[in-house]
């Protein structure tokens, strides 16, 4: 079984359904609203659980109705909240997502426990990081300590991954350089690289750019398209599976989530994993909300187009 770490942001997400997005100034009736648990972190953590990972996390939640009920949630999907403390001073984490009928989203976040990890928080979680196969961070935490947890975590032989999410410039080169494999989307990957995302050819140029900053592997997802992969060996892209999306809110947690789960430690599979992570992430995309949408591992290999990787 595949031992999974992740350092990463809990939130609840209130969703909002409206027709469409709002002008300025103007004013929209909701056509409902639902309360669920969300963060990428939280939502990457219960992909990679529901997919068969044994799972731990590495955050903070505040002293408040949100933090006990998101660690109930995590706890309820076979997550190690272990290293999950709780901050007297701060409010857990919260988003407000606006969502229209296309199933389009728009998001508001405010991090407030989740900026609060300090480097402290790694050290205590020395001992979960090194029984992980995989450390797993976002940027919904602060960068410094996302950089000493990777740097603990090659130190003792784990691999990284990271998912540079909400898109960030002026990256510290050492982090880029810890990170063994990198999951952007195609705007987040322009952000990185300069490179505008709309083809193959585009992609490997942005692949390209990132590998030589020392990541040793890149995926970048495409949406409704699929995902290109790119290593120093080999390149490829792989298809999404077409489906009609009702909520597009998890659907990059889940990829990253279900593709750890299903991931050898070299990345020697890393096709195949991706195949495994477009299928729950077009699962994903079916349903409403962030946690309550992400399938399990009988729903990912349910219909026999894919395997476990």
């Amino acid at each position: 079984m595949t031992h999974v770490t992740i350092l990463g942001s809990i939130n609840v997400d209130t969703i909002l359904q409206i027709p469409r997005l709002p002008k300025p100034g103007e004013t929209l009736a909701m056509s409902g609203k639902q309360v669920a648990g969300g963060g990428k972190g939280a939502n990457q953590a219960i992909a990679a659980a529901r997919a068969n990972a044994e799972t731990a996390f590495i955050g903070k939640v505040g002293d408040d109705a949100n933090g006990k009920l998101m660690l109930k949630a995590l706890k309820t999907a076979n997550i190690d909240v272990t290293q999950i403390s709780t901050s007297n001073y701060a409010d857990t984490g919260e988003a407000f997502i606006l969502l229209d009928d296309n199933g389009q989203n728009s998001i508001l976040v405010d991090g407030g426990t989740n900026q609060e990890i300090k480097i402290g928080d790694i050290e205590t979680a020395q001992a979960t990081i090194e029984a992980a196969d995989f450390l797993i961070a976002q940027f919904e935490t602060p960068l410094t300590t996302t950089l000493a947890a990777f740097r603990y975590a090659k130190s003792v032989g784990v691999t990284t991954i990271l998912n540079p999410a909400p898109a960030k410039t002026n990256l510290d080169p050492e982090l880029l350089a810890l990170t063994d494999l990198i999951v952007p989307n195609e705007t987040e990957s322009e952000t990185l690289t300069g490179i505008k995302v709309t083809d193959e050819a585009s992609m490997t140029a942005a692949a390209t750019a990132l590998l030589k900053q020392g990541v040793k592997a890149v995926i970048i997802t495409v949406g409704a398209k699929g995902a290109y992969y790119q290593t120093n060996a080999n390149k490829g892209f792989v298809d999404a599976f077409k489906v009609t999306a009702v909520d597009t809110t998890a659907a990059g947690d889940t990829f990253i989530g279900a593709l750890s789960s299903q991931l050898e430690p070299d990345l020697s599979n890393l096709a195949a994993a991706v195949l495994f992570a477009n299928k729950a992430s077009s699962l994903t995309v079916q349903k409403l909300g962030a946690q309550p949408s992400i399938p399990y591992l009988n729903e990912v290999l349910a219909d026999g187009d894919v395997k476990k990787a």
